[in-house]
């Protein structure tokens, strides 16, 4: 395993929100916080958590003061967010490649191949799209727990 793990905003949702793959997304912080892993995301990382939790306590999918752990939990996680200007033309790129209607998932796999690391991801629909031409993507739902 490198020392160094790009991760998304779905990988953190689902350690902070029981859902899919909460179990398997858990266990790979666990394991990297153990083996001394750096995780690291673009800045938009954070904005996307806190969206898609007020999102689950407006649709009422959580309670607001799960919504309220939850954000004050991911305040806690030690994720170094880039906001290097160059993840952007190579996000617009990927995006063109791949036919992404938002740039935004392929921010972080612009930073994922900026840093030359290993990116991970929950969302499986991003993955299947990705995962032919760029075999240093990884789904949460292939990890054996």
């Amino acid at each position: 395993m490198t020392s160094l793990v790009c991760v998304d905003a779905s990988i953190v949702v689902r350690t902070l929100v029981y859902g899919p793959h909460s179990e398997q997304a858990t266990a790979l912080l666990w394991r990297w916080s153990r083996q001394q892993v750096a995780l690291i995301a673009p800045s938009l990382l954070i904005f996307e958590v806190v969206s898609t939790l007020r999102r689950l306590v407006t649709l009422k999918e959580i309670t607001p003061e799960e919504g309220t752990e939850a954000f004050q939990r991911s305040l806690a996680y030690q994720i170094r967010l880039s906001h290097r200007k160059p993840v952007l033309a190579l996000a617009w790129e990927l995006a063109n490649q791949f036919n992404r209607p938002r740039a935004y998932d392929t921010a972080y796999l612009a930073l994922a191949q900026m840093q030359q690391c290993d990116f991970w991801t929950a969302d499986e629909k991003l993955y299947n799209t990705v995962k032919d031409k760029l075999p240093w993507v990884n789904w949460v739902g292939n990890v054996a727990i």
